[in-house]
């Protein structure tokens, strides 16, 4: 049941069924007060909702009541409509989970989606998921492409659904306006599509928006495209990536099937992460694809920098001139030469094309897929030039780079013929009468073949070719002598750092293993030394190992900062108690330590990293509490504002809180190395890992008093937003 309430609380539009709700008919409801039908309680959570929005008018579930005469109760759900307020009124679903087993299942899904390494996996996984929780016999992710076909990449079903995967779909079966409406209202649900319409009755003429409504009717020619699918029941749910549409989860069911408000706004949930998941996958793609191309593009413009005929060395690359686009020919065109690279059209043939290119495009860039049908004479070369990337170097003289394509011919899987709009019967009668809309009959599987087209140039691929044309002007045309200059010094200097990693990792690190080993040897064969000679031999052994030791925690504390961060979601208590066993095996039960470890949080974090500093802290603390008779070691944790700050304390040595500015610095130590063994590193590396994930390191401590570090990581957070509702024909089911 609907209805539409003005600011007044009054009944402005009402669906004809409320006589069945109110017992009385509905016409007489226009018009009054809202309070005259719903309970007081009711409608302060409704009252509640609609204030809380701010801009945000989606679809809310205020509330579960129960109407006079009816056993079951219903979900109230409120919605907004300009400065009205839309009241709906649904049956309440038995709950197929409480809320505490329903968040186990999302966040079970979530998790395995979260694991996903490809676009193709995650979407699987997300088929997988919905259609575990929903119980719909078929689930399947629809993605669209630039011209708004479909093509269903990942799919769960029953065995008596058809598959879908694989198949395109034409923009016509999703309109435009349908498009819009998807962007607007995220979730849509038809649990029977044999239901029928409910007219909404109103006294006032001028339109109102339903567009958030979850109980307004579909269009006839969406109910009939599903009749023609063969499907009972269907909900849809929008997958936005930036605020645009993506894609779409579809779910069909054989047969009627009704899920609650809960589990749509659980699939909503989904759908949102598996938005942010597609963004995280794309934009890991794009930075790895921008590395590639910069990295060729780099490589280029080092040898085309120090050469006297740039031109020439360009051609003399043709793995790095061609990898910029991943082309497979190019052509070279500077004044009167023509140098060509790899597979290209002919000498004659590529200064027609330029000529053409040159009256056609004013732009510095040109990209294209299909150049012949817009270029008749290039179908003669498509099998070396179907595609083509075109830089203009010069407006002053003929300077051009061209990059080629050859022609890909491709199968396309639709379902259905995509040229029959409305039935099955001929397209080509009498096209000059215009025929009513009407949903196509048959989803069998058409093949297409797709010709005079090459593999499609990537976004990064054409921004490859004009960063490389700007670093041409700006840098080799203008700067050639500069560049030079300054490829030789950071060649030099490069040579030089990776001389010095050697010597620190080899040159230096062997012969202190050199030292301990023949200091050792010479203890065992020699014995009749003296005591001080013993003594002298055990200094040496170790004063190299502890050299040893500090050349490791040197390259550690330098490869901090290069390493790439690979955050992941740690169980923090799990990794305390891996790292507390190994810190006890460590000291191998020769003393007492009594541990005290509190409710750690999940984090986003390098689990590599994290480990390393989690050890530090922790073999700190058992290490300077050797002068007790019993170690104390808490591990705790508290939330500050937008940060999860973790503490490690103990009942040590301490230290002067003066110095504790110096405690995180490399070689600082405020112990004499004969009370306690150390490099001074260690706590070093706590910080950098820390500052490198965005955190903050501190201590706090007295002398003989114990010490309290403290590291905070960004809080881990979860974005989790109601569900939209569904819009299409002004009618209510």
């Amino acid at each position: 049941m609907f209805m539409l309430v003005d600011a007044d609380r009054r009944i402005r539009r009402i669906s004809e069924n409320a006589a069945d709700y109110f017992n009385r008919e509905a016409t007489d409801l226009l018009g009054m007060s809202v309070n005259d039908v719903v309970d007081d309680a009711t409608l302060r959570q409704v009252d509640a909702v609609a204030t809380s929005y701010g801009s945000n008018a989606e679809a809310r579930c205020a509330c579960t009541t129960t109407l006079p005469g009816f056993d079951l109760p219903f979900d109230v759900i409120a919605s907004l409509a300009g400065d009205q307020v839309i009241v709906e009124f649904e049956a309440a679903m038995t709950r197929p989970f409480s809320f505490r087993d329903l968040y186990t299942v999302v966040r079970q899904a979530v998790s395995r989606m979260e694991s996903a390494t490809s676009i193709e996996e995650l979407t699987q996984f997300a088929a997988e998921e919905v259609r575990r929780f929903t119980g719909y016999d078929r689930v399947k992710v629809y993605r669209f492409d630039a011209n708004w076909n479909g093509r269903t990449i990942a799919e769960s079903r029953a065995e008596h659904m058809p598959s879908f995967l694989g198949l395109h779909f034409p923009a016509s079966d999703i309109p435009a306006q349908a498009r819009r409406l998807y962007t607007t209202s995220r979730i849509r649900q038809i649990p029977d599509i044999h239901y029928k319409p409910v007219p909404i009755l109103s006294r006032e003429t001028e339109p109102v928006d339903l567009s958030y409504s979850i109980l307004r009717s579909v269009s006839p020619v969406h109910i009939q495209y599903l009749k023609n699918m063969g499907v009972g029941a269907s909900m849809s749910v929008s997958i936005l990536r930036n605020g645009n549409l993506w894609g779409l989860i579809a779910c069909h069911h054989a047969s009627p099937i009704t899920l609650s408000f809960e589990v749509r706004a659980a699939c909503d949930y989904v759908a949102q992460v598996l938005a942010l998941q597609v963004a995280a996958l794309e934009a890991a793609e794009a930075a790895q694809a921008r590395i590639r191309y910069a990295s060729l593009r780099t490589s280029l413009l080092a040898r085309i920098a120090g050469a006297e005929d740039f031109v020439q060395a360009m051609a003399a690359s043709p793995q790095q001139l061609l990898g910029l686009t991943d082309a497979t020919g190019a052509a070279l065109v500077f004044d009167d030469r023509t140098l060509l690279v790899g597979a290209t059209p002919s000498r004659e043939q590529v200064a027609g094309l330029l000529r053409w290119i040159e009256g056609r495009s004013a732009e510095d860039v040109f990209a294209t897929q299909s150049i012949a049908p817009v270029y008749p004479p290039a179908a003669a070369y498509e099998d070396k030039a179907c595609g083509v990337i075109a830089i203009n170097i010069s407006r002053t003289r003929p300077s051009w780079v061209l990059w080629f394509r050859p022609e890909v011919i491709q199968t396309v899987n639709w379902a259905g013929d995509p040229r029959k709009v409305g039935s099955d019967s001929d397209a080509s009668a009498a096209p000059e009468v215009p025929r009513a809309l009407t949903p196509r009959n048959s989803f069998d599987q058409w093949k297409e073949t797709v010709r005079h087209q090459s593999l499609a140039w990537s976004t990064f691929e054409i921004e490859s070719a004009a960063e490389m044309r700007d670093a041409i002007v700006r840098i080799v045309l203008k700067r050639a002598e500069e560049l030079a200059a300054l490829t030789g010094e950071l060649q030099r200097t490069n040579r030089e750092l990776e001389a010095f990693s050697y010597s620190v990792s080899h040159d230096l690190r062997a012969p202190f293993r050199h030292i301990v080993g023949y200091s050792e040897l010479l203890q065992k064969r020699t014995s009749n030394l003296d005591d001080t000679s013993r003594r002298y031999l055990r200094t040496i052994t170790d004063s190299a190992r502890f050299a040893g030791t500090l050349v490791d925690g040197l390259l550690a504390f330098s490869q901090m900062s290069r390493t790439a961060l690979r955050p992941m979601e740690i169980d923090m208590r799990r990794l305390v108690d891996e790292v507390i066993g190994e810190v006890q095996m460590a000291e191998a039960g020769s003393r007492t330590i009594t541990w005290h470890v509190g409710e750690l949080p999940n984090v986003i974090a390098d689990v590599t990293m994290l480990r390393s500093a989690v050890r530090n802290l922790l073999s700190n603390a058992v290490k300077y509490t050797r002068p007790k008779p019993e170690a104390i070691v808490e591990v705790g944790h508290r939330v500050e504002g937008n940060e999860d700050v973790f503490l490690v304390r103990d009942n040590g040595a301490g230290f002067d809180p003066r110095y504790r500015d110096k405690l995180f610095g490399v070689f600082q130590r405020l112990h004499r190395m004969e009370d306690f063994e150390g490099t001074g590193i260690g706590l070093a590396n706590v910080r950098r890992t820390i500052e490198r994930h965005g955190g903050r390191t501190w201590a706090e401590s007295a002398l003989g008093e114990g010490a309290t570090f403290y590291f905070s990581l960004p809080r881990k957070t979860q974005q989790q937003d109601p569900a939209h509702g569904r819009s299409e024909t002004d009618t209510a089911r």
